[in-house]
Formats: C-alpha cells, structure tokens, sequence
C-alpha cells in the first residue's frame, strides 16, 4: 500500500482547488472537536482515562466521546497520508520531510515542555479540588496522582502523541516509499493494484477493518486508547499506520474514491451509525459474563463449551465489538470526507480563519479544558451545563490568544507557514 501513487488523470484546477478547501476545513474540524472531546472527559459516568473528574458525570460524555473518538483520529490519520502523497508530488521525498519536520518536529519541540508543566499544574491543582475542596496552588501534592502498573512511567506526549507519530510515520515514509520505487515495474503495478482494490472495494474494506478489530480486541470496549509514551506499543503504530497508509493510496484514487465519498455520504454515514449502535449493544452485553456467552452463540452458533467458559466468550465477543467500532470508524470517516467534499468546498472567509486557527487550539485547548474543569468543580449545575461552559470559556481563549498571540506573529510563521499582516481598519489580513 505504500508503493507509489500511479498517475491518475488530473482533475481541473477549481475542481482541484475546491477538493483541498473541503479536506482542510475537515482538518481543521477535526482539531476543534478536540475541544468537546477533552472537555468531556471530566464529566464520563464510565472510568476515565484521566485522574481528574468532576464531582458530576453524565452518560452525555460518554456518548460523545465514543461518538467523536471513533472517527477523529482515524481521519486526522487519513487526511494526513494523503496530503503527505500531495507533498510528494509537489515537493519529492526530501521536501516532503523536511517540510514536516517544520511543521510537525519543531512544534513538538517548542510547545510539548510549556503544553506538559501547564497541564501537570493545572491536573495537580484539579485534583487538590477534588481532594480537599480547596485551590492548592502553592502545595501542589504529588501525592494525589493515582499510582499502579497501568500508569504511565515517566512524562507523557499527552495529546501531542498525534503529532509525535505522525512525524514519525512521515519519516519512514521516504525510505519505503523509495525500496517501493525500486522493485520491478511488474510488482509495483501488483501492489499498486492491490491497494487500489483495498481502497475500493467492499471486501478490501473488511480486509482492512480485520487487523483494527484484532488489535482493538486487546483493548477494553474494543477501543484502541493512546497510550501518550515516547515509545508507543507497536499496537498503536499498526492501528494508527494503517489509517495513514490508506490516506496514502487515497490520494493515488482520489479521483474516484471521493467522487463515492461525496456522491453517497448519507449511506457511509448510516451504515457507520448501524455499526456504532452494535458497538453499544455489545458494550452492555459486555459487562455481563453470561449475557456475553449467550450472545456469542446467537453470533456463531457455536454451542460447544460457549456456556461452560463465559471469560472465553467475553474475550471473543471483545474481537466482535472492536469490529464494528472500526467499521464504524472507516464508514464514518468517508461519510464526512463526502460531507466536506459537497457542502465546505467553497472557500469562505470564516471557515479560513477557523483553519488558520485550528493547530494553535488543538496545541493549547488541552490544559485549558483542564483549568476551566478545575474552576467548575463543585458548582451546582448539571454535568452537560458544566461541559457546555467549559467548551464555550476554551474556545473563547484559544480563539482569543490565537488572535492577539499568533496570527500576526512568527507563531503563525512557525505553525502554519505563514503569518497574517495586520489590516488597516476596514480591510482584510493578508498572508505573507
């Protein structure tokens, strides 16, 4: 699947021009929905996967967490291999490197050390609350952080594990993609073949959806969850990296494949829903051994020793429910590829600026959540108003700091490869 994209005929240039604006404006909504998903974490009536947690939680939180995490990451992945093949092809596999290290590498650098103190302080202060009832800004109490065998050893990547990967990804892709070059021409058209069927069909879907559910079924509810190490298990690497490399031979097809995509979104998009509500069925079915076993045979018709071994049968069922969470996943990631492809192919002023805006939110919005998660512990309003003003206060400084802070500065140079001109008053900021 990483052999390289054969030409495909070239779209005209507004075709070309529009397909970009809808895939960026997706990008960029993918990095803001970030927002809603951490802010949510705090309210889970499930477990969380955070140490902190409102005194409140609502079934609410849950659901939108599910919902967003099934296909956030899996199209940010996606999206991400195919405007690495773009680069490719404007740039070779040096300039596509290099151009990433600048935009993610160098990031990384600079903002992971402030982005992990910021939120340490501020989960620390989050969990004096929750402890003591009072603010602990000047005895932080290390104390308070929950300790065990499933805890991380050492400082996390927090939810800059995305970026983390992502270059990593990237910078393997030239030494592949170049071994993949060099083998006979009768073997790339095998391969290119191969991965045009993958992406195209049905069947290569499932085939494509059966690694995910194997690797998924390690993992509670069939959820695969980011572990946040510098050395993430080599679990993550293959779930995450089969998205990416999709997103690569994606680029080779586009023509066609989003052509479906946009053609056919509102079935993607209710075949993904039919597939996250047997996610859902499963995960209730799940916490109940001998309902697991029963279920299992009404899925198999397998009778012999299902009954007698209810953990054996849970652990299968386990394989099943991470099955349809990834179908859900693929189904609901080309549904919005669709969506985006018909409705934000225009550009639009605001939507440019929410684009602009979306790497400087996704870097920040987390500690943000946190704080503001802090500050709403112990008020006596129901959980989805809680989660609602947090949502709200974030977006409202990260959209503020963004403007005064970024847009205008060599921030913007750093994050976006350009920086906005300040506008006389009544014109327009200009990139340069």
């Amino acid at each position: 699947m990483t052999a390289a994209p054969s030409p495909s005929p070239s779209p005209s240039p507004t075709a070309a021009s529009g397909r970009l604006h809808a895939l960026d404006h997706l990008r960029a909504t993918m990095m803001w929905l970030g927002i809603v998903l951490h802010a949510c974490i705090a309210y889970m009536a499930a477990p969380s996967p955070l140490p902190w947690h409102d005194d409140l939680s609502t079934p609410v939180a849950d659901l939108l967490v599910a919902v967003i995490h099934a296909f956030r990451m899996p199209l940010f992945f996606i999206l991400a291999g195919f405007f690495v093949a773009l680069l490719v092809q404007q740039r070779g596999l040096a300039g596509m490197a290099r151009h990433r290290v600048r935009r993610l590498g160098l990031p990384f650098v600079v903002f992971w050390p402030p982005l992990f103190i910021a939120t340490a302080l501020l989960g620390l202060m989050f969990l004096h609350r929750m402890a003591h009832g009072t603010w602990g800004v000047w005895g932080l109490d290390r104390s308070l952080l929950p300790r065990g065998p499933n805890v991380p050893q050492g400082p996390p990547t927090m939810h800059l594990w995305f970026l983390w990967m992502l270059l990593w990804l990237t910078l393997l892709t030239p030494p592949v993609w170049a071994a993949a070059r060099a083998l006979p021409q009768a073997v790339q058209r095998t391969l290119q073949a191969a991965g045009a069927w993958l992406c195209a069909s049905p069947l290569g879907g499932v085939l494509l959806t059966l690694p995910l559910a194997w690797i998924g079924a390690q993992y509670d509810h069939g959820i695969v969850t980011p572990s946040g190490s510098f050395l993430p298990p080599l679990a993550e690497w293959v779930h995450n990296g089969l998205f990416y490399a999709f997103g690569l031979c994606l680029y080779s097809q586009r023509r066609l494949l989003m052509a479906r995509y946009e053609r056919h979104w509102p079935v993607f998009a209710a075949a993904g829903l039919a597939c996250f509500v047997v996610t859902g069925v499963l995960s209730e079915v799940l916490a109940q051994p001998e309902a697991s076993a029963f279920a299992l045979v009404l899925l198999t018709g397998g009778f012999t020793d299902v009954l007698a071994a209810p953990v054996s049968a849970t652990r299968h069922l386990q394989f099943w429910m991470a099955l349809a969470y990834n179908a859900a996943s693929w189904l609901w990631s080309f549904a919005l590829i669709g969506l985006f492809l018909r409705h934000m192919a225009r550009p639009r002023a605001w939507l440019a600026y929410l684009a602009d805006s979306a790497y400087w939110v996704y870097l920040v919005h987390l500690p943000l959540t946190v704080g503001f998660g802090a500050l709403l512990y112990g008020v006596p309003i129901p959980a989805v108003a809680k989660i609602f003003l947090n949502v709200l206060a974030t977006t409202a400084l990260c959209l503020a700091s963004y403007h005064l802070c970024v847009r205008f500065t060599a921030v913007g140079q750093l994050l976006n490869g350009h920086r906005h001109s300040r506008p006389y008053p009544g014109e327009p900021a200009h990139a340069h």
